[in-house]
Parts: structure tokens; C-alpha cells; sequence
């Protein structure tokens, strides 16, 4: 194989390659020879349809062939993992609002406590909402789906300072506007000390973005202050109209300074921030003081500014409103080590005077967020602002995100980076199976086709840079030859090698699809009127299921809205709790008697209304859980499920779901995977009225999600039941062997009688039947 450069007279493959599996282009002569007297070189000799043909060569073939093949293949992984991107509000989020944002996807949560370091999150308070069937109340309470549903598209909320006029609070935050994409300054307030929260608008828009609204109250005035580091000055709004309209009073400093706050402390007014502008300032690692006999001003700069510059993750920059608690000041920084907005954390302000500044860092006490993406603010948080409200009560309120800064952009990196290494790894089979016989077919050149003057052809040859290219190019395309002679195609190590390759390929491709159309990873969970709730977990178990157990406790504890986790343990010794990867409380409730009665027992201790009665063999995504969770909060009423049955039939006979499907409907919900009402149900369940159910439940230890049906049909001549089709579900007991009910028929045959018995003592199931796809959420099918 010749090695000159082209158009001086080399051959072969190197000289005139093309991306085709026939031999006959990259022979040395004829159609495919070198310089002729024509003056082409590099294939010049190609007529016009010939050099068409490459659009259907076996290269081009073999491209689009593997591609289709992996995409086929990726679209399978995609429909099989990927839920469908179901809307997560009444009516759906404003087309404008909500929308994906590489800053992240912040929210506002409450916290309540005997002192700022004694916070915890509004959902172990237990407050409860009938209008918005929130059992309890659980966090966020802002989003930019409550915001943007107000009409005030929003992609994320963020910076949270309380003010409390009375017995109504006042919430200002930035709102990052969904469609000018720059940060305005929002307005909520609550008249139940925090539990639900009314967006009353916009108060602050300016031509740049805003942001860390601090506001106080000076002399009877109420006064903001938020960044506008993109104006390079700190101003100083006034209210006008409380709380939504507001006029610049002054310009306090001429310097872009970021999240800035005024402290009152030994006579002097004290204005804390950070200027990244300066040169060898380290972003988010800098802290600079002023102070003044006012907080209106004039300022001066403290003797020891800067008085951080330090790493990252120091804290440094301000994350949130300065407190006061026994005396002593302390302030909150952001630590944006890992990511930006990582944590706070908090300092004991022991010595602040013009020319000195010392603080210790203490804990906040803060219980750190466990379920990661799942939760609200399960990657980062990075401002808090607490304030004692007039009942001594402290109140807190915290951002949070579930995503790192830039995730999205990162992912779709990823996904690029993904897609390139299949494209390499299918020009690699193309070349080991000699489908692609050069990888950098020369006609592309510009100075290697068509018809050329001597002077370009002189100019070719003197010109260096070209020669090296071409030579370069020429020594590439020896490749294939020299890879299919280490790698023969038709050998067990060649099979194997391809195999490898595309196996390879595949996994790429799936990732590549993952990154870029997958979402950011979080299941979430599903808001009802802009508001979120929890529900209890309870199974049903014993010794001989204990796999199935530290499974089933391991995936649903890191489900968004469980709060707890009931195992109630029928027989045998339970295992140490220590033995279980929970992120949520798990208790053992150790019944004397083996019964599957127990499965609806009256439990006091559980403190949510919302039960999800789910077997421990039964393994389905969290976002299936969390649509379940829903649409049973639209319906407290119902019993809410994944498994549908139709009972019909004289006598009545039990059936799977197959038969429920071809006959178009359902009367009938498994227990074994539904939300109950834990009052209402457990109460009715063990009323004297359903003692002959239960007896005959004990009698054949089968049909007490049977029984519950009936009952609640007997209770009611409304609609009793919801269907939820769930994206995937698997038995795990077939797994472990350790199944319940092995002998299907038997166990049919079981339920059959059971129905037959209750139609006699309670409202006859076969009188009823509700289609599917009958609500307008799409999840019925």
C-alpha cells in the first residue's frame, strides 16, 4: 500500500478510499485509479453517478442499519423505564410555568420549633387540611407550580424572608420568571401560621434580575432590600403599598454586591455581603462588613474587609436573615462546596466591632434530608429565615432542590458524550466486518477532487500544512486493514469481540437516551390543590418472607410521601430493625394470632390518614405509588388500587384482570396494593357488622380484601373503587418461593366462595361496574 500523498501518484485504499464494502473501490487502477489524464486524483476519475452511489453503498447501509437497530433498542429501554411525563397539578401546571431550568428546580418548605435550632418540618407537626385533603401537611408549600397556577409563570422559587404583620405572614421570594428568565421578587401570605400559603403576585420587577428579598421594618416603614448585583448597586426599596407595590428610597452602595443583610446590633447597624467583582475574589467565598449609625445609611467599610476570602464551602456568603436566640447573634452562610447552595451553615457571632469580627461555626440541628432526589430538598438547601412569631413558637422557612446546579445541562453532556461513543463504536464494527473500508474518505477534500490548474497543483506541493494533512489522512485510512488483521470476523475471538462491541453499544445508547430524555432521575411526588400530604405504609408479613421484606423496606422507604413504614408481623421472631436499609421509621406490630384480619386492625399510633395496604412481594416504581396516592386524595372515599377486578356471574365467581379487561370494566379493587381511608376503613372493618366477614376469613385465611369491598359497598350506593394502572409491577415471592397462594385454581375457587357468602350479608357486588379510562388523568387505562 503506497504511501505518497495524494494526487502525486500513490494507490490503494489510502489513496482513494470511499465509504463502500466493495474491494473494487480501493484497487489501483481502472475506474478507482490514481492521477490520470484527466488531472483527477483521490478517485477523480469517478463519473457523477458513481460518486452518488455512496448514499447506498454498503457503508451507508451498515450506518443507518446499526443506528436504527440501537434507537429500536433504546426506545424499548426507554418505554420500559421511563414513566410517561404525567401532569402533576389540577388542570396542569401554565404551559409557561415550571419548566426544566439549569439553575434547578427550588421550592419553599415550613418548619416549626420551640427554638431556631430546634426546627423540624411542617409534616411532624400534624396539621391537617380537609380542603385540600392534606393529612398531614408536608412540605413544599411553594412551588413554581402553586405560583405559576396563580398566574405568575415561574420556574423555581427561592430566598425565602418572613415578615408578620399580626396574625398574617408574609412570604418574599425570588421567582425566577418563566418567560423573561430573569428573577423577580414574589409574595405570599398564610393566615395559619404557615400551613397554606396564598401567592398574591409580583412585588418587585425590575429590567434585571432580583433576588434575596430582605425586608425589615425601620421607624415604621417597611423597607427591601434585594440583590440587584446585575445593576451593580445595593438598593433600598420602600413600601408604597404593602405588599405589592414598592419605590427605590436610595441606592445604598455603589458596589454589586450579592445576598447582603442588616444586622441592629450594639447601637450600630451592620450591613453584611459579598462583591465577587474584584479581582482574586473567590466566588462564594468572600464576606465583607459596613457599618452605620442607621440602616438607611451612609455606610462604612469595616477596617478588616475583606473579612473572608476564602474556599467555597466555608460559608462565607450570607444564607439567609441573621437571629437572635438567648442573647447571642448568629449568622447563616452557604456552604457551595460539592454544588452551589450545597447547605447552610451556622455562626455564633462572638466579637462584631469596626475593627474586629469573630464567629464559630455551631450545628443548626436540622435533620438532613435522606431520600435524595426523591425529596423536596434532597441534594441541596441553602437559605434559611426563622422568626418567633407572638405565641413564642418559632416558624422557619428553607429553600431546597432535588437537583445539583446545571444538572440539566450536565445530563444532556453526558448524553452527547454517550452518543459520539456509539457512533465510534459503530464505525469500529463497520470497519472489523468490512462494511467501512476507510475512515476518512479522501474525495471529501477540497484540494483532492474535481479538475485542477497547474498552479493549484504546484501550489499543492509546496504547500506544507496540506502535504502533512493528506499524508495524515492517507495514514488513518490504513486502519481497517491492519484491524482486520488482529481481529478476524470469522474466529470465535472476532465473534466475540463484536459481541462485546455491541453490547457496548447498547448499554451506550440506552445511557445516551437516559441522560438526555430521562429526566433528572426524581420520582416525586403529585401535589393536590398546591399542596402536598403523607401516608402511612403497612404490609403484612412473617420469618419466612424476610427477603422480600428488606427489599420491599429498602425501595419504598425513599418514596417522596411515606412517612412510616407498619409491618405487621403475623408468626415467628421479627428481625432487628437494624437489620433493615430504611430512611423512614419502621415499626413492628407483633400480633398474638395469625390472621389476615390483622392486615386492617385499628393502630392509634398511625398518624396519617392515607393508608397503602401493599404486600411485601409486590415491587412497583415510586412514581406509581405516588399517582396512586393522588388520585385517592381526590377520592378519600374509594378505595384506591393497582389490581382490578369485575365480579359477575350466578353464582359469582372470582376472576384475574384479564377478564375484567374484556369486559370493559370493574367492581373491584385488591387490597393487597390500595389506599385506604385508615378512619374509615379499620372503623368499618371491625365493626359488629362485618364480625360474620371476618369469622369467615379466619375460617379459610383468604378474602379479607374481598370482604373490605364489600363492605364499602354496602356502605355506600356511589362509586366505591379507583383504578391506577401501575407502569410496571413484579411479584418477588416468585423469586424466593415463598408465595401465599401457590395452587391458583384452589385459591380462586377460595374467593369465589367468599363472594357468594358476602353477596348473601352485604350490597351485591355484580349490581355495580365503572369502565376504565373514566377519568381525565389518563392513569385508568
Amino acid at each position: 500500500m503506497g504511501s505518497s500523498p495524494i494526487g502525486v501518484g500513490g494507490s490503494g485504499a489510502a489513496s482513494n478510499c470511499v465509504v463502500d464494502g466493495s474491494t473494487g473501490a480501493t484497487s489501483g487502477g481502472g475506474v478507482g485509479g490514481g492521477v490520470n489524464g484527466s488531472g483527477k486524483s483521490c478517485g477523480g476519475g469517478w463519473k457523477w453517478q458513481q460518486r452518488h452511489l455512496r448514499l447506498v453503498s454498503s457503508g451507508f447501509v451498515f450506518f443507518l442499519g446499526c443506528f436504527v437497530l440501537l434507537g429500536s433498542i433504546a426506545t424499548l429501554y426507554a418505554w420500559l423505564a421511563f414513566t410517561p411525563p404525567y401532569v402533576r397539578t389540577d388542570g396542569g401546571v401554565s404551559s409557561l410555568g415550571c419548566q426544566e431550568d439549569n439553575e434547578g428546580s427550588w421550592s419553599i418548605g415550613v418548619f416549626y420549633g420551640d427554638s431556631p435550632f430546634s426546627l423540624k418540618p411542617i409534616e411532624t407537626a400534624n396539621v391537617w387540611r380537609n380542603e385540600t385533603a392534606a393529612w398531614p401537611v408536608a412540605n413544599p408549600v411553594i412551588t413554581c407550580a402553586s405560583v405559576s397556577n396563580a398566574g405568575f409563570p415561574s420556574n423555581f422559587v427561592a430566598d425565602p424572608f418572613l415578615f408578620a404583620q399580626g396574625d398574617i405572614i408574609y412570604l418574599f421570594y425570588e421567582t425566577k420568571n418563566s418567560v423573561s428568565l430573569q428573577g423577580d421578587i414574589g409574595v405570599a401570605k398564610s393566615v395559619d401560621n404557615g400551613a397554606t400559603w396564598q401567592p398574591l403576585g409580583v412585588a418587585l420587577n425590575e429590567k434585571w434580575h432580583l433576588s434575596f428579598p430582605f425586608v425589615f421594618e425601620h421607624l415604621g416603614k417597611i423597607y427591601m432590600m434585594p440583590e440587584s448585583s446585575r445593576k451593580g448597586e445595593v438598593r433600598l426599596y420602600r413600601a408604597v403599598n404593602f405588599p405589592l407595590k414598592w419605590e427605590l428610597d436610595r441606592v445604598m452602595l455603589k458596589k454589586p454586591l450579592v445576598d447582603s443583610v442588616i444586622i441592629n446590633h450594639n447601637g450600630m447597624y451592620w450591613l453584611l455581603g459579598s462583591d465577587h467583582s474584584g479581582l482574586g475574589t473567590k466566588r462564594n467565598g468572600h464576606l465583607a462588613i459596613w457599618y452605620s449609625s442607621s440602616p438607611l445609611g451612609p455606610w462604612r467599610p469595616h477596617k478588616r474587609n475583606p473579612i473572608y476570602n476564602v474556599d467555597k464551602s466555608f460559608g462565607a456568603r450570607n444564607g439567609g436573615r441573621p437571629f437572635f436566640h438567648d442573647g447571642s447573634l448568629y449568622r447563616i452562610g452557604q456552604d457551595c462546596g460539592e454544588t452551589y447552595g450545597k447547605k447552610v451553615r451556622v455562626f455564633k457571632v462572638e466579637v462584631l466591632t469596626k475593627d474586629r469580627y469573630k464567629e464559630v461555626e455551631v450545628s443548626l440541628g436540622l435533620e438532613e434530608p435522606v431520600k435524595r432526589r426523591n425529596a423536596w430538598n434532597g441534594i441541596r438547601y441553602h437559605h434559611v429565615d426563622a422568626l418567633k412569631l407572638s405565641s413564642g413558637q418559632w416558624i422557619g422557612v428553607m429553600d431546597g432542590d432535588r437537583v445539583p446546579s446545571g444538572d440539566s445541562v450536565h445530563r444532556f453532556l453526558l448524553g452527547c458524550v454517550a452518543f459520539a461513543v456509539v457512533a465510534v463504536l459503530v464505525l469500529l464494527l463497520g470497519l472489523l466486518l468490512g462494511a467501512v473500508n476507510c475512515i476518512v474518505p479522501m474525495n471529501w477534500c477540497i484540494y483532492t477532487s474535481g479538475k485542477r490548474s497547474d498552479a493549484i497543483l504546484t501550489w499543492e506541493k509546496s504547500n506544507l500544512f496540506s502535504s502533512k494533512v493528506r499524508r495524515f489522512c492517507s495514514r488513518v485510512n490504513r486502519a481497517p486493514s491492519i484491524l482486520r488483521s488482529w481481529v478476524k470476523s470469522n474466529t470465535c475471538t472476532g465473534r466475540l469481540v463484536l459481541a462485546i462491541l455491541f453490547v457496548f453499544g447498547v448499554a451506550l445508547m440506552c445511557t445516551a437516551v437516559k441522560y438526555i430524555y430521562g429526566g433528572n432521575g426524581a420520582q416525586e411526588a403529585y401535589p393536590f390543590k398546591d399542596h402536598y400530604s403523607q401516608f402511612t405504609l403497612l404490609t403484612m408479613t412473617y420469618d419466612a418472607r424476610l427477603w422480600n421484606l428488606k427489599m420491599y423496606v429498602k425501595h419504598y422507604s425513599r418514596c417522596s410521601s411515606v412517612r412510616e413504614i407498619v409491618v405487621v408481623w403475623n408468626k415467628g421472631t421479627p428481625p432487628k430493625l437494624s437489620d433493615l436499609d430504611s430512611v423512614v421509621p419502621v415499626r413492628f406490630r407483633i400480633e398474638e394470632k395469625n390472621s389476615l384480619n390483622n392486615r386492617f386492625k385499628l393502630d392509634p399510633l398511625i398518624k396519617t390518614r392515607a393508608v397503602l395496604e401493599l404486600d411485601d412481594d409486590i415491587m412497583m416504581t415510586c412514581d406509581d405509588v405516588e399517582r396512586g396516592f393522588k388520585v385517592w386524595r381526590q377520592h378519600p372515599d374509594r378505595i384506591v388500587g393497582f389490581y382490578p377486578r369485575l365480579v359477575n356471574g350466578n353464582p359469582l365467581q372470582y376472576r384475574a384482570e384479564k377478564y375484567a379487561r374484556t369486559h370493559k370494566g370493574y367492581n373491584m379493587i385488591l387490597t393487597g396494593a390500595a389506599f385506604i381511608d385508615s378512619q374509615f376503613a379499620f372503623q368499618m372493618y371491625w365493626s359488629a357488622a362485618a364480625k360474620p366477614g371476618r369469622d369467615m376469613v379466619d375460617k379459610l385465611f383468604n378474602c379479607e380484601d374481598v370482604l373490605l369491598n364489600f363492605l364499602y359497598a354496602n356502605a355506600s350506593s356511589f362509586q366505591t373503587v379507583e383504578y391506577v394502572r401501575p407502569a410496571w409491577a413484579i411479584d418477588t415471592s416468585k423469586f424466593s418461593g415463598a408465595a401465599i397462594s401457590k395452587n391458583t385454581q384452589v385459591h380462586y375457587q377460595l374467593r369465589s366462595d367468599c363472594l357468594n357468602e358476602f353477596s348473601k350479608l352485604y350490597a351485591n357486588l355484580a349490581a355495580r361496574k365503572w369502565g376504565f379510562d373514566g377519568r381525565k388523568d389518563g392513569w385508568d387505562l
